[in-house]
C-alpha cells in the first residue's frame, strides 16, 4: 500500500531528480566520466539523423510522393522524436564533459528537463510504431506500401525501437509511472492532428481521406475503438519502459561497487 501511494504522489510527477549526474553517465560504469554516454549518444544520433535526411529524401525519388506528405505518419513524427531525443542527451553529455557537472542545486536545467521529456515520449512511442507497423498495418489486406526501401523500412519501424533500447539500457536516470501521461499528450497531439487534416480535406498521397486506414474519421466509431485501444497500448509500453530501467539499475548495482546514485525511483519504495 506505501509502495502504492509513494507512486502516486505528486512529486513522481515532476521533472525533478537529485543525481544530475545521473543524466550523462551510465549506469554501468565505475566512474563518473560523461565521455562513454557521450561517444554512445553521438552515434546514436548520426545514425538516426542519417535515417531522418534519407526518409525525406527518399519518398518523393521512390515513390513520386511530395515531400510534404512525409509529415503526416507517425513513423516520421517518432523519428523526429528520436532525432531530438539524442540531440538533447548529447547535448547534455557534452556539457557535462567540456564544461563542468550539472549542478540541480535549484532544480534541473531546462536543456536536462526536455531531454527527459523527450526520452520518456520518444521509447514507448517507437515500441508503438514498430508493432503498429509489423502487426496492424503490415497484415491488413487492403494496406498500401508505405515504404520507399525495404532496407529504410526496416530501419524506421525496427531499427527505431533498438536504438531507443540502447538509450534506455545505458541510461541511469529513473523512469517514473506517473510520467505516463507525457506519452498520452504525444499520442492526443497526433490524433487531434489527424482530426484537423481530416476535417480540412487532407488526404493520403493516394488520394485516400486518411492518413492511415485504421485511422478513418469517416468512421468515427471505429476510429475511436483504434485510438483508445493504441492509448492503452501505449501506457503498456510506458509501463515496459518503467520496468526495464529497474531491472536495469537493479542488475547494475550488484555488478558494482559504486552503485551511488544509481536507481530508478519508478518503482522505488
Amino acid at each position: 500500500m506505501q509502495w502504492v501511494k509513494n507512486q502516486f504522489h505528486w512529486r513522481m510527477c515532476m521533472l525533478e531528480h537529485a543525481s544530475p549526474v545521473n543524466f550523462y553517465v551510465s549506469c554501468w560504469q565505475s566512474n563518473r566520466s560523461s565521455l562513454p554516454l557521450l561517444w554512445l549518444r553521438s552515434v546514436l544520433l548520426l545514425y538516426s539523423t542519417c535515417v531522418l535526411i534519407a526518409s525525406m529524401v527518399m519518398l518523393p525519388l521512390t515513390l513520386d510522393i511530395p515531400l510534404g506528405y512525409w509529415f503526416i505518419y507517425l513513423t516520421h513524427w517518432g523519428l523526429l522524436l528520436i532525432v531530438l531525443t539524442e540531440a538533447f542527451s548529447t547535448a547534455v553529455s557534452a556539457y557535462a564533459y567540456f564544461k563542468k557537472p550539472i549542478d540541480a542545486t535549484f532544480g534541473l536545467p531546462w536543456y536536462v528537463k526536455t531531454y527527459w521529456v523527450l526520452y520518456n515520449i520518444s521509447i514507448p512511442v517507437a515500441f508503438l510504431i514498430t508493432v503498429f507497423y509489423w502487426g496492424i498495418l503490415k497484415t491488413s489486406p487492403n494496406t498500401v506500401n508505405y515504404a520507399p526501401n525495404p532496407i529504410l523500412d526496416v530501419m524506421l519501424h525496427g531499427v527505431n525501437s533498438a536504438v531507443m533500447v540502447v538509450e534506455l539500457v545505458f541510461s541511469a536516470h529513473p523512469s517514473r509511472l506517473m510520467h505516463v501521461m507525457q506519452p498520452l499528450y504525444f499520442a492526443g497531439a497526433y490524433m487531434l492532428f489527424t482530426v484537423i487534416y481530416y476535417f480540412a480535406g487532407g488526404v493520403d498521397p493516394w488520394g485516400n481521406p486518411f492518413v492511415y486506414p485504421v485511422v478513418d474519421w469517416s468512421k468515427p466509431e471505429q476510429t475511436m475503438v483504434v485510438i483508445t485501444l493504441t492509448a492503452l497500448f501505449l501506457a503498456l509500453m510506458h509501463l515496459v519502459t518503467v520496468a526495464v530501467a529497474t531491472v536495469r539499475d537493479s542488475i547494475a548495482k550488484r555488478c558494482s561497487k559504486d552503485t551511488t546514485g544509481v536507481y530508478n525511483d519508478g518503482f522505488k519504495y
